[in-house]
């Protein structure tokens, strides 16, 4: 609770001291509360320099890679739980099978997920959120919209975390502290997987925000035109040596 009012307290001095777009400026279609988008990404920013990227840089220096592959597959076998939950909310009955499968294949002859089994049997990862099954019932995006401490996300996206934090990995835990624990391992193992491509990105960007911006819904629309292609894959045809019969 305590971090809660934290985090709002945040938002609300963000809020304030939001500035608005430089004069002439045109916002973003996408993006119409930039002011505040900017200030909300460079407190997260600072956040970052001071605390989680040197903690990841620890992390990717003192344990081996292996290890490090094995912690990130372990998380993201408990998310394939929550993919295969989304997927039936969706009506993709194959896609829920194919992500449970694979959460029980490698929770039990991978070692509790450290080993991706499934993947190397051809069982592929299709990572869904209650977000994309939100998209899929039809809910817009909305605006774009940074979150303090959670970053990119839009107005869609931020309605669904509520539901998304709830099968977050830390709920497998037991315990307060246990469950601290592994949000914090997550977390940092997701950031070091991204330090490469962070340093890239503060060599070649002139605008973190408007990059940043930009890969979050390039990203947003990748993964909804993969589903259409993905739907027009299973689209039932009529076959060339049996043409469809032509109405009396």
């Amino acid at each position: 609770m305590k971090a809660r009012l934290q985090i709002a307290a945040v938002c609300v001095a963000l809020s304030a001291c939001a500035a608005p777009l430089p004069p002439g400026a045109q916002p973003h279609p996408k993006d119409p509360w930039e002011g505040f988008n900017r200030r909300v990404f460079a407190f997260n920013d600072v956040i970052d320099e001071a605390a989680v990227k040197p903690a990841a840089r620890a992390y990717q220096e003192v344990v081996p890679e292996p290890a490090r592959i094995a912690v990130s597959n372990f998380f993201g076998n408990l998310g394939d739980v929550w993919s295969a939950v989304n997927w039936l909310l969706q009506g993709e009955f194959r896609y829920s099978v194919e992500q449970g499968a694979r959460f029980m294949f490698n929770s039990t002859l991978g070692l509790a997920g450290l080993i991706d089994l499934a993947g190397e049997a051809g069982l592929e990862k299709r990572s869904q959120n209650f977000a994309q099954t939100l998209g899929a019932w039809g809910v817009g995006r909305g605006p774009y919209l940074v979150l303090p401490l959670l970053g990119p996300s839009t107005v869609r996206d931020t309605a669904a975390l509520p539901i998304d934090r709830l099968a977050r990995s830390s709920v497998w835990f037991d315990g307060a502290n246990s469950q601290l624990a592994a949000t914090a391992l997550e977390l940092i193992s997701v950031r070091a997987s991204f330090l490469q491509a962070g340093e890239l990105v503060e060599g070649i960007a002139l605008d973190k925000y408007t990059f940043f911006r930009e890969a979050y819904l390039q990203r947003a629309n990748m993964k909804k035109r993969a589903k259409s292609a993905e739907d027009d894959e299973f689209e039932v045809v009529p076959s060339p040596s049996k043409p469809a019969a032509s109405a009396p």
